[in-house]
């Protein structure tokens, strides 16, 4: 007999939270609003209740929220270090896993070039510096 674990509903919010992390923190210094608006029109990074079904085991759920993780942090830091392609097969690595749950990231390293925009650019997918309520 075998034991597996589901995975929890905190999982398949935080892997909503971190799809969500990509739109707002990490496109925004790469691309421009309309090629933003097209990748959610293309639904990068969409899921829906069939990939969490896909991804339902606990390893399987973490596998997904450590390759969004692990990708972020690599693009974050390529901000900072635009030259740098140390982390190229790191990258790819995770873009396959997950390519093999069905999440759609139709990226490469490459792709996320050294004309990084102005952080200053204005974007509408780009969160708020503050808010005021009027």
């Amino acid at each position: 007999m075998k034991v597996v674990f589901a995975s929890t509903k905190e999982q398949e919010d935080k892997i909503q939270e971190l799809a969500d992390y990509m739109f707002t923190f990490i496109f925004p210094n790469y691309y421009d609003d309309d090629e933003i608006a097209n990748f959610k029109k293309i639904k990068v990074l969409h899921t829906s209740k069939r990939h969490f079904e896909y991804f339902s085991t606990l390893k399987e759920a973490y596998q997904v929220i450590t390759c969004l993780q692990t990708i972020i942090s690599i693009l974050e830091y390529k901000l900072k270090h635009p030259k740098d392609t140390e982390y190229e097969e790191i990258f790819n690595h995770n873009v396959s896993i997950l390519e093999d749950y069905d999440v759609f990231f139709p990226f490469y390293y490459c792709q996320f070039n050294s004309t990084v925009k102005s952080k200053l650019s204005m974007s509408i997918y780009r969160k708020a510096a503050n808010e005021l309520l009027i």
